[in-house]
């Protein structure tokens, strides 16, 4: 994944682009957490995690504005790196964990969502905890303008979080956590592939050009 990141950040358009596929999962999230809240009974953790994502989300667009680039205003597909694959990443694993979850502990409705926001959110916050400190390890190196490291501090408090709500939820809830986990992970590997053959297609078009 540093080798991508590295090719990634070298290219301001690349970089961009990065930043704003980032963005837009970011602010998936925040929307994601928002459509699992009860009407009466959310609490002040899952107002905190919804205003942090969209506030990352605000973060990692404004980022953009330090690199020589235009016209990253809006989430359009040719404006992100992934293509589909990053526009369905969150939709793809809270559709599979839900289904695991209602097959598990047979849940519907409101507890479902419930259930999976937790799931979901612990197994993006495992992800996050590795992937950004990476990615700022890589825009120290090359000397970036961008950073992430205010995020990443916000992200390792997220995943504490969950794991004290996953622990209530179910005491043998790391069994079930690492099913969703490698849920995850497939989803991240076919991700990082279409990641890197567009990062690679648009190295190859830009040393041509």
């Amino acid at each position: 994944m540093k080798s991508i990141l590295t090719n990634i950040v070298s290219q301001d358009p690349l970089h961009a682009m990065w930043l704003n596929t980032l963005s837009f999962m970011e602010n998936s999230g925040a929307r994601k957490i928002s459509a699992c809240e009860d009407r009466e009974l959310t609490d002040l953790m899952q107002l905190k995690h919804a205003a942090e994502e969209h506030r990352h989300a605000y973060y990692l667009k404004k980022q953009i504005g330090k690199l020589d680039v235009s016209g990253f205003d809006h989430y359009l597909l040719d404006s992100m790196l992934g293509g589909r694959e990053s526009m369905q990443y969150l939709h793809q694993l809270d559709l599979l964990t839900c289904r695991y979850l209602k097959k598990t502990f047979d849940l519907a409705g409101q507890d479902l969502k419930y259930a999976a926001y937790l799931f979901v959110t612990y197994a993006i916050e495992v992800r996050a905890d590795a992937l950004y400190p990476i990615y700022q390890e890589v825009l120290t190196e090359m000397g970036s303008k961008v950073m992430v490291k205010s995020i990443i501090l916000e992200e390792e408090g997220h995943l504490e979080e969950m794991i004290g709500q996953l622990q209530h939820f179910h005491p043998d809830w790391e069994h079930h956590a690492a099913h969703v986990i490698a849920l995850e992970q497939q989803l991240f590997d076919r991700w990082v592939v279409a990641l890197s053959k567009e990062v690679d297609h648009e190295i190859l078009s830009a040393r041509a050009n």
